[in-house]
């Protein structure tokens, strides 16, 4: 039997299957989808485009050993992604910047604002829009009201089924407003891409002998967590290695506190002939009756190497998760609420005493990862479970 169970095959399943490998554990990485990569996973299609399944994974990071252990398995190229907003029938840039301003207002009323905005935070500062609406200055509010209207309030009632003051404000804080005319997405210190893509990478990381693949494979076919008895039970078999689990906490425990509420995503995907639009990334903060749709990427404008003649584009359409839903099949982000969080520590207690199980990634610990801070936690779990164990 072997050392490790990992339930996942995506940054956190993947990275901490490398790592055990590599200090001599056996490991079994079960995987439900037919391919590793999770929602990073890529591909190349028939237009020459490098496709991502699951929408665009911008790999952006201030984490040095994120990037040395990632860097064992691929190259990379620069990259620095920017995002356009449809704001008033015009494409303004995203984060809102003084360079939205100008394109949005009058000139002298523009320069007005730029410099009552940087009296009050600075220059070059990042102010989440909800600090910024509380501003007492009504110049800055309204400008404040503003932005909040035709950037973020549609946006966010159509990404997360939520008003902007209903959501946790790390939600909303992700996307400041920049008092400047830094107009990049990201602003870390390293931002580049997989030179052969992430599939490529990940195939990589999970070459080695002591890794098995089992793709295609519910793991709840083989797993099974007994709360009452704080047993773990593998092919019918009890089991007290090391099992490390990515997904759904409330699958693994079969829904018995109910289930924890997430986001999903839907693509429609279509070819178009040459370039599509100016930049990777279009969002659409608009009502839902003038665009249903939250943004539209272009993948073709983050690949080093492009095709001419023909691009691929997705269009991206917000759905609460459903698990036996037809649309919103896929969970992709926690919805973080006084109730979710509630019933997650519902599942987590349910859990406790059970010492060979530990929960990892984004779905299983019920919180948002970007990939470079997942790579970061799966290391670091790694050093304290091998310190343990």
């Amino acid at each position: 039997m072997k050392d490790a169970v990992i339930i996942g095959a995506g940054f956190a399943g993947a990275v901490t299957a490398r790592v055990l490998a590599e200090h001599g554990k056996s490991v079994l990485l079960i995987e439900k989808r037919n391919h590793i990569g999770g929602n990073a996973y890529d591909w190349l299609d028939d237009n020459g485009v490098m496709r991502h399944e699951y929408g665009p994974h911008i790999f952006h990071t201030n984490s040095s050993r994120a990037v040395e252990f990632l860097s064992r398995f691929t190259g990379w190229y620069d990259y620095e992604h920017r995002v356009l907003g449809y704001v008033q029938g015009r494409l303004v840039p995203i984060p809102f910047n003084f360079r939205s301003i100008d394109m949005l207002f009058e000139k002298e009323k523009a320069e007005h604002l730029k410099s009552v905005l940087t009296e009050a935070y600075g220059e070059d500062h990042k102010v989440p829009i909800l600090e910024l609406r509380k501003n007492k200055d009504p110049e800055i509010r309204e400008l404040a009201e503003y932005i909040f209207e035709h950037v973020f309030k549609y946006y966010t009632m159509k990404q997360w089924g939520y008003t902007a003051e209903e959501i946790d404000p790390a939600v909303t804080g992700r996307v400041p407003v920049i008092t400047g005319y830094e107009d990049r997405y990201f602003q870390d210190s390293f931002q580049k891409m997989p030179d052969q893509g992430y599939t490529a990478m990940f195939e990589k990381m999970l070459d080695h002998e002591n890794i098995e693949i089992a793709l295609n494979t519910e793991a709840m076919d083989r797993l099974s967590v007994d709360p009452e008895k704080k047993e773990v039970w593998l092919d019918g078999s009890l089991y007290q290695g090391i099992v490390v689990y990515t997904g759904l906490v409330d699958q693994l425990l079969n829904y018995r506190c109910g289930d924890l509420p997430y986001r999903s995503l839907e693509f429609t995907v279509r070819t178009e002939k040459g370039r599509f639009q100016p930049v990777t990334t279009v969002n659409y903060p608009t009502r839902a009756d003038m665009h249903p749709y939250t943004r539209i990427t272009e993948y073709k404008n983050m690949q080093k190497n492009p095709p001419k003649e023909k691009t691929t584009i997705a269009v991206e359409y917000p759905f609460a998760y459903d698990r036996n839903g037809k649309n919103g099949r896929v969970p992709y982000y926690p919805v973080f609420t006084d109730e979710s969080r509630e019933k997650y520590q519902a599942y987590v207690d349910l859990l406790a005493g059970i010492d060979n199980v530990y929960l990892l990634g984004r779905l299983a610990q019920y919180r948002y990862y970007n990939m470079d801070a997942i790579t970061e936690a799966a290391l670091a779990f790694c050093d304290q479970l091998l310190e343990n164990r």
